[in-house]
């Protein structure tokens, strides 16, 4: 039976994740394979490289520079994470991704993005962590009207999130029978119309399919919630998500909002730990 790790996006609500995996690497926890979408991509890669504190390090290190997170990086770059800094300067010497580990890890990782020309999801698996691994990490992770769409094997791609937020159904559909899934909102949240969707159409109206995609996405999200709440009652899906809202948004240049957010992450799975680990001893499901 293949055990799989399923992580949501978020933007920084991904540090709750970040802190999540943490706890889950310090307490030799392993997976068969794991997916990550937007946020889940981008720190989700280094429980596949086993970089333990990485994801936090970096974010409280490098939050108030303008090349990582800022409008300035949106009006140079037009990537409001600019990619030259967020995934080249920053991962290869800032504080290096490693890449060995990552590509000697037998853990499967896969990335979701989307296809604006046709809205629907499409997913790669990471092998190496290197060249077009990052370009798919980069393009899970870039927000509609923030980000340039990242062009690679003459798809143009954008955040996985507006397609396949939590793409549970997918990884059961290529063989992940048993899986846990982290979630950035709290038990509660029901997502609503996108209020941004009369700039999405101006800004982005070459693209009709993404369009139509987005305005149908608080439905698609809800739904595969309720899909993931239903396979936990089945016996094969163990949801780790947060309390409460985490109340911080997508650019956050206050380092001590973003060690709250992980720290809520960490603390959530130690206390979910020993309910978690059961789960994973069981083969029955």
């Amino acid at each position: 039976m293949k055990i799989g790790l399923v992580m949501e996006g978020g933007a920084m609500r991904g540090l709750f994740t970040a802190g999540v995996i943490d706890v889950l690497m310090e307490n030799q926890i392993t997976f068969d394979g794991a997916i990550g979408v937007s946020a889940g991509a981008a720190f989700g890669c280094n429980f596949k490289s086993r970089q333990i504190g990485r994801v936090i390090r970096y974010n409280t290190k490098y939050c108030r520079d303008p090349r990582y997170g800022s409008f300035r990086s949106l009006l140079k770059t037009g990537d409001i994470y600019s990619k030259e800094f967020a995934y080249g300067e920053l991962p290869n010497v800032l504080d290096p991704f490693d890449t060995k580990a990552f590509s000697e890890n037998p853990m499967e990782f896969y990335v979701v993005a989307t296809n604006i020309e046709t809205g629907l999801p499409v997913y790669h698996k990471c092998e190496t962590g290197t060249g077009e691994d990052m370009d798919w990490i980069q393009a899970s992770a870039s927000m509609p009207l923030v980000s340039r769409p990242v062009e690679i094997g003459g798809k143009l791609l954008l955040d996985g999130g507006m397609s396949d937020s939590v793409p549970l159904a997918y990884f059961q559909s290529i063989g992940y029978q048993k899986n846990v899934v982290i979630l950035t909102r709290p038990e509660d949240y029901r997502k609503k119309k996108n209020k941004l969707m009369p700039v999405i159409r101006v800004r982005m109206h070459q693209y009709p399919n993404m369009i139509e995609t987005l305005a149908y996405r608080h439905i698609m999200y809800n739904d595969e919630i309720a899909y993931i709440r239903k396979q936990k009652e089945l016996g094969n899906t163990f949801i780790i998500e947060p309390r409460e809202a985490l109340h911080i948004g997508p650019v956050e240049h206050d380092p001590k909002e973003l060690l709250r957010v992980y720290e809520t992450g960490r603390k959530t799975a130690m206390e979910q730990l020993p309910a978690l680990q059961a789960f994973l001893r069981n083969k029955e499901k």
